[in-house]
């Protein structure tokens, strides 16, 4: 038998060995496709996350898109955008896909015209909205966070405000998206429902974070910086009062020697001038060295028809859950604000729908307060801004008797956020000339609740506490208020038995003055308390006094060791109503320096 010279032929080296049972060249050709198919899918997907692809149909080029341009996501001094998809696309894989498959019933919209009219488009666009909303919320806001990560945050670049709702925000649970809606689109908050929003809006526990210590740091920081700036601020300020008061001894000293020379009666006196005319009398406190007397930079902004019902309203204002439920102050969000704030209301829009040309949106007021064994002493001085006519008004003076009166409201107990509001517990949205002042037929409607408000004409100042219900929300169309809503005789006695009231003092541009306190409406109880107003030298002067315990009804004692929550008002310009300025929740203590009042014993 012949034996075959030749062995078996050997395979090729891609088909001799196996991976997974498949010749390792079948899975390297199987390799290459994976790679080119991939990379073809990719690319493809990539593509449908392309601003020139979202806008590729009319629906979102004519109406989504148009909102967008132009937006701080569209164009920025920094030049890094947002598109669509970094908004509305996840960047990891899998919830990426999830969320190309839930896309793909926009498919089915655009074959039937879901959203193909302007019409069609604002019918549903609550709804779209809502579906982001939602997602976003479930989420935590992961597309926000893809580049606004709180530990990247540096507060002393933000507002003050920014700095505290961020603040609330990682310790609380909140999300993105409770507090940004409307950033690159159309704001649609004020068209939900408030139950809806509350549900969406609330603090979730598992997005709780540990303030990260870069944070804190930067906050120290800022805050260190406002403070010494702050001190500078009020360096110069007192440098320039002292100047203006040194101005005012001087007009006071020839006005004194004018009057001594010129006159006739013996028994004339020049120690002073009529209120109102001229430099303070000293009269009023002529105990008192004011010089001596440590002086509080106030800043009394313009607040136009912000209510106790719209600083509560989510839909209007965006601290109100820090206010209502997180035990925030007013001055927590807003202290460094007040320029701003007050120089945009006065200005006109949604709260001053009659701004009164050239009128100021600050005062910038100095307050002293002293005491001795029996009496408070209180100083106001600020400056004179001339006169801008109310065009709204005959003779553009709302009140011509007085250019001006100023007010100070001490907050008594079992005031509804009276802590953290102060007299702002008394602006409600029906009061006068505010958007729900129901006019005097209405009130002549209801006799019974008009007599016992005293009230004929217009609705004063009052607090919730004295009525069964106020409408905040103002759901269903309903006036926002609850004048009419007015509690029992034996309940509102009560509530005044409890001290549930506003202590309330006014002073005249004559120098008269009225003690009294605000519970179901304004009452003026003749209280004991003197004062005195003057414009020198461009200044206006007002100094008044009151017991510090008078056992008066309306008087809130004033004892050491309490801190008490003050409010100031200046109606300047002959202004009256709601037109005036005011400042945020102040306190006012007995010889304690950490107030921002601190009443020193003389």
């Amino acid at each position: 038998m012949t034996e075959s010279s030749q062995g078996d032929k050997k395979k090729p080296i891609w088909r001799r060995y196996l991976i997974w049972g498949m010749p390792i060249g079948g899975a390297a050709a199987a390799f290459v496709a994976g790679i080119i198919f991939w990379g073809g899918f990719n690319t493809a997907m990539e593509a449908t996350n392309t601003k020139q692809f979202c806008i590729s149909c009319h629906e979102m080029r004519d109406f989504v898109y148009e909102e967008y341009k132009g937006t701080i996501h569209d164009v920025n001094r920094s030049g890094v955008g947002a598109m669509c998809s970094d908004c509305h696309v996840p960047k990891d894989w899998t919830h990426k896909i999830i969320r190309k498959v839930q896309a793909s019933k926009e498919l089915w919209g655009k074959m039937v015209g879901t959203i193909s009219t302007p019409e069609k488009f604002e019918a549903k666009r609550l709804s779209l909205a809502q579906n982001e909303w939602e997602r976003m919320k479930a989420n935590d806001s992961r597309e926000c966070r893809n580049c606004h990560d709180f530990e990247s945050m540096m507060p002393e670049f933000q507002r003050p405000r920014a700095r505290q709702q961020h603040l609330n925000a990682m310790e609380a649970g909140q999300t993105c998206i409770d507090c940004h809606k409307g950033i690159a689109h159309s704001d649609l908050r004020d068209r939900a429902d408030e139950e809806y929003l509350e549900k969406l809006e609330a603090p979730n526990p598992a997005f709780k974070r540990e303030v990260p210590a870069e944070y804190i740091a930067s906050l120290e920081r800022i805050v260190n910086k406002e403070a010494e700036e702050a001190a500078a601020a009020k360096a110069a300020q007192k440098a320039h009062q002292e100047a203006v008061q040194a101005q005012i001894a001087a007009a006071v000293d020839a006005a004194v020697a004018e009057e001594r020379a010129t006159a006739n009666d013996a028994g004339a006196s020049a120690d002073g001038e009529t209120a109102g005319d001229g430099a303070a009398t000293g009269t009023v406190a002529a105990n008192v060295d004011w010089n001596a007397v440590p002086a509080a930079d106030m800043t009394l902004f313009y607040p136009g028809q912000a209510s106790f019902e719209w600083v509560q309203n989510g839909k209007t204002h965006g601290g109100a859950r820090p206010l209502t439920k997180g035990g925030d102050a007013c001055t927590t969000c807003h202290a460094a604000e007040l320029e701003a704030i007050g120089t945009k209301i006065v200005a006109g829009g949604d709260l001053e729908p009659t701004p009164i040309p050239g009128k100021r949106g600050i005062i910038n007021a100095t307050i002293q307060a002293a005491h001795d064994d029996q009496n408070l002493y209180v100083r106001l001085q600020w400056p004179d801004a001339g006169h801008n006519p109310a065009p709204f008004v005959d003779g553009g003076k709302m009140d011509p008797d007085n250019q001006i009166k100023v007010a100070m409201m001490i907050a008594g107990t079992g005031i509804e956020l009276g802590a953290t509001t102060g007299c702002w517990s008394s602006c409600h949205a029906d009061n006068s000339y505010m958007p729900f002042d129901p006019g005097a037929d209405a009130i002549a409607g209801n006799a019974d609740v008009a007599s016992r408000l005293e009230a004929s004409e217009k609705i004063t100042k009052y607090l919730t506490e004295s009525r069964t219900k106020v409408e905040i929300k103002g759901r269903g169309g309903k006036a926002q208020g609850g004048w009419d809503k007015l509690k029992s005789a034996e309940e509102i006695s009560q509530l005044f038995q409890d001290g549930a009231y506003l202590d309330l003092l006014r002073v005249y541009a004559d120098g008269t003055a009225s003690n009294g306190y605000l519970l179901e409406r304004r009452v003026v109880n003749d209280g004991e308390m003197s004062a005195e107003a003057n414009l020198s030298a461009g200044v206006w002067t007002v100094v008044f006094s009151r017991p510090l315990a008078s056992g008066a009804p309306g008087d809130i004692p004033l004892e050491p060791g309490k801190t008490y929550t003050v409010g100031f008002a200046i109606h300047d310009d002959f202004a009256a109503a709601r037109f005036h300025h005011v400042t945020l929740n102040t306190s006012l203590a007995l010889d304690d320096d950490t107030a921002q009042i601190n009443v020193t014993k003389q």
